[in-house]
């Protein structure tokens, strides 16, 4: 019965979800009142407050579910760069809410929602590439989190910039510019370096 509530539980906060971004496509994030959702979502107020403490929370779980997501259906890639445009293609399918999110809630909320996509793609392709070599793990989450920034500095100027320039071409460049660079310092950092004569 625990797992039964659970499930409700889910249930009834991807409905004030599926809510909420319905009420986005009328009206921007600042406009829309609790009292909104309850009666788009035919649930009553004592309800939205008993999963949510206000529309920031519940927008800040819609930013967690939407990476989860993502990064559920993010094993189909065959290459690093392939797995960032699908990362792009993912912010763009929710554009409406990202740029309610980016323009009335803050830049740190939509990092909060890029930051795991991000990070879990670098850590694969650092396992990849360190494959063999011995490099402390704190070390290779240093090198991800470099990267990730990066790739998460051009997103967030890619959505402010309302999204316009096409994604296979910024990771194309950015490709050129990170190309080896992991791989390099994965070098730098190896403990197990052979030792010249």
């Amino acid at each position: 019965s625990e797992r039964m509530g659970i499930l409700v539980a889910q249930t009834t906060k991807r409905a004030l979800e599926a809510s909420l971004k319905k009420l986005l496509l009328r009206k921007p994030l600042n406009k829309i009142t609790i009292s909104d959702i309850t009666e788009d979502c035919g649930v009553n107020r004592m309800t939205f407050y008993y999963h949510f403490k206000d529309i920031y929370d519940l927008v800040e779980w819609c930013c967690e579910e939407d990476a989860a997501r993502a990064l559920a259906g993010q094993k189909t890639y065959d290459t690093w760069q392939q797995g960032f445009i699908q990362i792009f293609h993912a912010v763009r399918e929710n554009k409406v809410f990202v740029m309610n999110v980016y323009r009335c809630v803050s830049r740190e909320q939509v990092e909060k929602y890029l930051v795991p996509l991000t990070d879990q793609l670098i850590m694969g392709v650092i396992a990849e590439r360190s494959a063999g070599m011995t490099v402390r793990e704190e070390d290779k989450q240093f090198i991800a989190q470099v990267h990730s920034y990066s790739f998460v500095g051009l997103m967030l100027d890619w959505i402010k910039d309302d999204m316009r320039a096409e994604p296979e071409l910024l990771v194309n460049k950015l490709a050129l510019v990170i190309q080896g660079s992991i791989s390099a310092a994965l070098e730098r950092f190896r403990t197990d370096r052979p030792s010249n004569p």
